[in-house]
């Protein structure tokens, strides 16, 4: 079992670490920022005064198990979606965190970047401004373009799949196509205000991968920075015992992110160590009810401690999220109390009270 309280100590002094070394690489640039530099901590401060309290949800359709589902030509669906945001809107939401997927962008370029100009007009319509993950470690290896599989009843997450998946990540030859991918969206909405910020990958080194996604993570900050966006990047911080994955993260966001699942008080102190590195923090992926992560403790912290907060899940749908990461229900019943989300299908609260909270913490009356 991972002692908790020696990797923060460790992290700890690598954030300190890295926010001194921030610092004296400040000292040495010119007066005139140079193009595809890491932003300051004054630079992101100024950029995260300038919006509301930042509160959202990971956001995927109901009728859709995985990314390329929800963003594959055939399957792509505005009609669900301006009816789930408007629901988010409901409830003072003011971003959603979205996953691209480059699969869908091979199949036919033009169109995804198409489709998500559409998305873009939808959640602007509902005064919603997303944040966009690139590459993705988590759960299935090997996405595969076409008709995606239905849920297996019961399991958290079924068919979601990774980007670009295994062995693509580790493949030096697969780099050239997702470059293009990258660069090819950030230059077509590099000036879009409907965007919030760029999530260049989401938990680098998930599924034992370890230290072997540093080089994707290395070239896909470097394709970013090549582009140079008006947004903002990162790549969350999601487990304190990556040391190398960790320190380049914090190095090369213009803005912190990073994950937390566990109760309020252990949470807080992750903020607060988080926060010596002097840059604005963003949650976004936290609440996970039957680990005592929970909107009404963990949510009122983030915002007292102004820091943004961005649950995992929003409608109970075909990623099966109601259901914990390590407890299945063959029988497809409800959970006693579910894992995540906010809203049943037809898009009424799980939990009213809490729905209530959300609504007075964004100040919707």
């Amino acid at each position: 079992m991972i002692n908790k309280h020696k990797f923060l100590i460790s992290f700890f002094l690598l954030v300190t670490v890295t926010a001194t070394q921030a610092q004296k690489n400040k000292k040495q640039q010119p007066a005139v920022p140079v193009t595809g530099t890491v932003w300051s901590a004054e630079k992101a401060n100024t950029w995260y005064s300038q919006h509301q309290w930042i509160t959202g949800a990971n956001y995927i359709p109901a009728n859709a198990i995985n990314q390329l589902d929800m963003w594959q030509a055939n399957s792509f669906d505005p009609a669900t979606i301006d009816k789930e945001l408007g629901w988010a809107q409901s409830i003072g939401f003011n971003t959603m965190r979205v996953f691209l997927h480059s699969i869908a962008y091979k199949q036919d370029p033009e169109g995804f970047k198409k489709r998500v100009d559409q998305f873009l007009t939808i959640a602007d319509k509902h005064h919603i401004q997303p944040l966009f993950v690139f590459f993705d470690d988590c759960w299935n290896k090997e996405p595969k373009a076409g008709k995606q599989p239905a849920p297996k009843t019961g399991i958290h997450n079924s068919g979601w799949v990774q980007d670009p998946g295994q062995p693509a990540t580790f493949d030096t030859a697969s780099y050239p196509a997702l470059e293009k991918y990258v660069k090819d969206l950030l230059t077509s909405f590099a000036h879009d205000k409907r965007i919030l910020l760029w999530d260049l990958y989401n938990e680098p080194g998930n599924n034992n991968k370890g230290d072997s996604s540093l080089p994707l993570l290395i070239k896909v900050f470097q394709w970013a920075r090549e582009v140079n966006p008006e947004q903002p990047m990162s790549a969350g911080l999601w487990a304190w015992n990556l040391e190398k994955l960790n320190a380049f993260q914090l190095m090369n966001s213009d803005v912190i992110t990073y994950h937390d699942y566990q109760e309020v008080d252990k949470h807080k102190l992750e903020v607060q160590v988080l926060k010596s590195n002097g840059k604005p923090l963003i949650c976004t992926e936290y609440m996970a009810r039957t680990r005592n992560s929970r909107f009404a403790t963990v949510m009122p912290m983030l915002k007292s401690e102004n820091v943004g907060a961005i649950n995992w899940g929003f409608v109970d749908g075909k990623t099966n999220t109601i259901y914990a990461w390590d407890t299945p229900l063959a029988d497809g019943s409800q959970p006693t109390e579910w894992f995540h989300d906010i809203f049943k299908k037809d898009g009424t609260p799980y939990r009213e009270d809490e729905v209530n909270m959300i609504k007075k913490l964004n100040g919707v009356q």
